[in-house]
């Protein structure tokens, strides 16, 4: 079996980025020169921002360290990558060093714009970064009662089931508190049900929204946000009152991406089942393309897979026929402890389809294995992602 050594570059180490580099190294060893890229010196699991704001878990605890990727010919990179031109395949970084590559891989996910949204930046607290999700559990523990509302800003957005999950586990910990009587919780999404590619778990949600007394505004969300009067602007003319506002900020492609001419309408898109770009040689993949799944990490790593086949095979000098199939597993917290497993397939021209189980206990130690088990394979350590969790 001949062996070409094919250079590949990959731009952010996500969820999708770390399973192409894993993938590479495992089959292809010393056989392939992959550079890894990526801005920040840690990975940190979505839900592991939740476990931060919540308190259960400490910072220290989230962070797995990009040293400690050491895969056999990846080469782990820490910069900015400030400039990418596709059809020559390469990536200025802000070091000055230009990557040359057979293969360029996109994998830089999304970026986050709290400011797009008038008010929010001084009015509320976003948390889908570490950073946020510190400052939001800070103002949890200040908080003495009254109205909360979480909301959505635009869409699209990571992490679908994330703004209820961040409901129900408000929830406990004002019930915790002793504060729940006292205080109100409200969710505003554009969405017209929780997770609409599930309705079973849409359902449940909905169930434990009404259990719970927590409102649920559909197919609606924050424009501005009022700080001085404490008050949100809904897209329909509406306003809702708060005196704690969780906020998922408005999305975007980084601006790195869209300079580079990679995108249309604010993502790249792919070809679904191989995640190929318009640039010959170029793949994208995970949440800065527009390929039709949710912008989640699970989604991403399955992406990553199909895309590594084929250079796997390539650098083998074989074909492949690796094709993405559109599938993905969330687990959805709905407080207690109770975790729901909800399965989900996109294929181009369907509707989505799939199902859940739960939620149960059991759910939440397999969720702990879910990322101990990421956390070996691509940073080949032991990690428990809460305190106590094996």
């Amino acid at each position: 079996m001949t062996t070409t050594r094919l250079r590949v570059v990959i731009l952010g180490a996500g969820f999708g980025g770390l399973e192409v580099a894993s993938m590479l190294s495992e089959a292809l060893g010393e056989g392939v020169d992959a550079t890894l890229v990526d801005r920040a010196d840690s990975f940190v699991f979505g839900f592991s921002k939740l476990d931060l704001m919540f308190g259960h878990t400490a910072a220290e605890r989230v962070h797995l360290a990009y040293a400690d990727v050491a895969h056999p010919g990846v080469r782990m990179v820490r910069a900015e990558v400030v400039g990418i031109d596709p059809a020559a395949r390469t990536a200025t970084l802000d070091s000055g060093e230009v990557l040359e590559a057979d293969v360029l891989v996109v994998a830089l996910g999304a970026d986050l714009d709290p400011s797009a949204t008038p008010g929010l930046v001084e009015g509320g607290h976003e948390f889908y970064t570490v950073p946020g999700a510190v400052a939001a559990r800070d103002a949890l523990d200040a908080f003495d009662g009254g109205r909360v509302v979480i909301a959505v800003t635009s869409t699209p957005f990571k992490c679908p089931p994330a703004p209820s999950e961040t409901a129900l586990l408000v929830h406990d910990f004002l019930t915790e508190r002793g504060l729940r009587r006292g205080s109100s919780i409200d969710l505003v999404m554009p969405l017209p049900r929780p997770i609409p590619p599930s309705p079973l778990a849409s359902e449940a949600i909905l169930e434990a929204f009404t259990e719970r007394g927590i409102g649920w505004h559909p197919g609606s969300l924050v424009r501005s946000v009022e700080p001085a009067r404490k008050v949100a602007a809904l897209g329909d003319g509406e306003e809702i009152g708060f005196d704690l506002l969780l906020a998922v900020p408005k999305h975007v492609a980084p601006a790195v991406v869209v300079e580079s001419g990679l995108t249309e309408d604010g993502w790249i898109p792919v070809d679904p089942r191989n995640l190929r770009t318009r640039f010959e040689d170029v793949y994208a993949i995970g949440d800065v393309t527009s390929v039709g799944t949710p912008k989640a990490g699970v989604f991403s790593e399955g992406q990553a897979k199909v895309v590594a086949e084929q250079l796997i095979a390539r650098a083998r000098g074989e074909g492949s026929d690796a094709t993405y199939g559109g599938q993905g597993i969330c687990y959805m917290e709905f407080g207690g402890g109770q975790v729901a497993k909800v399965d989900v397939t996109f294929l181009p021209g369907q509707a989505p389809f799939g199902g859940m189980d739960g939620p149960s206990l059991p759910n939440s130690a397999e969720k702990q294995a879910f990322g101990a088990e990421r956390a070996r394979r691509w940073f080949g350590r032991d990690w428990a992602p809460v305190e106590g969790s094996r």
